[in-house]
């Protein structure tokens, strides 16, 4: 009797891999054929541990060889079952998961006082107009200010129990969750931490949450580079980051150094875009003319020198700052200028978004480590 091995896998493609769809050939399950004489030895892998489903896989193989080949053929299958391999949770962290968050966006600011809080609040707002499930993780340690501009300065988290531990309901209003470092310290008096203690509370607000299903997370981070930011990449796999800025040169200087932070080899967290915040001023008495008080496009230019998308400009108008002092931002005034104009931005990124997670895999959480005093960031 004379065959070959081709005629074995031959017979073998004939055999559906169990749950899959495919041959036993195109899933690669068939790891090895050995042929001796009228003797045949199959190795082959499955996911199905039970008793039944290898006995049936023998038995299978067997006939189709016998059927195919040659009913003189001895056939012996050797089954080996192996899990399949797990599914990257982009959102697991250091063995922690943060369940049903979909996405989560950084909004970051080189310097101060540029207004990156007010953009934060009126995009989850948008967001959660457009029929989103929005949460807003207020990072901002020294400065948290989201309570007070989702009207809930009074508010405090409750504890509730999930799964046997207890954990923090954030606040909501507008549609929007809500957790701050604002609903636990005296408004009076400051937050005078260092990073450790700092890193210690972010962590609390982000794994005691429950946030629950959120399509979006959106983090108020504080201005700068510093240990808070470090922190936040260190404990959650970020799908991107948005750099808000004015037009007036310092301004631009500080975005581009937050920019290069998230562009770091060893960070890489993908940069959505720059949005352009006070971009003119438009008196209420005359609300066809535009004074750029801070210079003119200055983000707008900073994004294409570092070919990067611009998301939109913000006008510098008094009732922007006054909807956000009241607690009730302009994004909720329905029909108006200022609700398009954060109505296309939050369009813009939510666009560079679905790019970002349809071109490049999940952004990994950063581990860092410190030796002689000097932080290592590594992937």
């Amino acid at each position: 009797m004379s065959f070959k091995k081709q005629d074995i896998y031959k017979a073998l493609e004939t055999i559906t891999a169990p749950g899959e769809g495919k041959s036993l050939i195109e899933n690669n399950n068939v790891t090895n054929v050995v042929t001796f004489g009228n003797e045949v030895e199959v190795d082959v892998t499955i996911s199905n541990p039970t008793l039944q489903a290898k006995k049936k896989i023998e038995t299978e193989i067997t006939k189709a060889i016998q059927t195919n080949v040659s009913e003189q053929i001895t056939v012996k299958v050797n089954v080996k079952v192996e899990k399949p391999a797990e599914k990257v949770n982009p959102n697991q962290i250091k063995g922690k998961a943060i369940p049903n968050i979909k996405n989560i966006i950084a909004i970051a600011s080189g310097k101060g006082g540029v207004g990156k809080s007010t953009i934060t609040a009126n995009t989850a707002i948008s967001l959660a107009k457009m029929g989103f499930k929005v949460g807003v993780l207020d990072a901002d340690i020294y400065g948290p200010s989201q309570h007070i501009m989702f009207d809930v300065e009074k508010a405090k988290p409750l504890s509730v129990k999930v799964d046997g531990r207890s954990k923090m309901e954030p606040v909501e209003n507008y549609g929007v969750k809500l957790l701050s470092l604002g609903f636990f310290t005296d408004p009076n008096q400051a937050v005078i931490w260092r990073g450790p203690m700092a890193s210690k509370a972010l962590n609390q607000l982000i794994f005691d949450g429950n946030w629950g299903e959120l399509d979006f997370l959106l983090i108020d981070l504080p201005p700068g580079t510093g240990d808070v930011h470090l922190s936040i990449v260190q404990a959650l796999p970020i799908n991107g980051a948005v750099v808000v800025s004015t037009p007036q040169n310092i301004a631009l200087a500080d975005a581009k150094k937050g920019v290069a932070m998230f562009q770091q080899e060893n960070i890489n967290v993908p940069v959505l875009g720059i949005i352009e915040n006070m971009a003119y001023f438009t008196p209420e008495e005359l609300p066809d003319n535009k004074y750029y008080i801070f210079g003119k496009d200055g983000a707008k230019n900073l994004a294409e020198d570092i070919k990067t998308r611009f998301l939109g400009e913000i006008p510098l108008v008094q009732s922007i700052r006054e909807a956000g002092d009241v607690g009730h931002p302009v994004a909720l005034q329905n029909g108006t200028v200022l609700e398009k104009a954060f109505n296309d931005i939050t369009k813009e990124m939510v666009s560079e978004l679905l790019k970002r997670n349809a071109d490049l895999p999940p952004t990994e959480v950063v581990r860092i480590t410190t030796m002689s005093g000097c932080s290592s960031v590594k992937k």
